[in-house]
């Protein structure tokens, strides 16, 4: 199954090849491009095809 299809606006998540970018917030999800703003990285699209983003629970906080 391809979680990436599941992550809407305002899901928190991490890339997996990139830990220092923090805590990313999905922007949109449109076609398997997904842009996401990250703290120290700002807004980068990301091909849900290649990449595989790990979502962050919220802890409700």
């Amino acid at each position: 199954m391809d979680l990436n299809s599941i992550l809407e606006p305002g899901m928190l998540v991490r890339h997996p090849n990139q830990p220092d970018w923090g805590t990313g917030q999905v922007q949109s999800n449109i076609g398997g491009r997904i842009t996401v703003n990250f703290p120290d990285a700002g807004k980068v699209v990301i091909d849900g095809s290649r990449i595989f983003l790990t979502i962050v629970p919220f802890d409700g906080h």
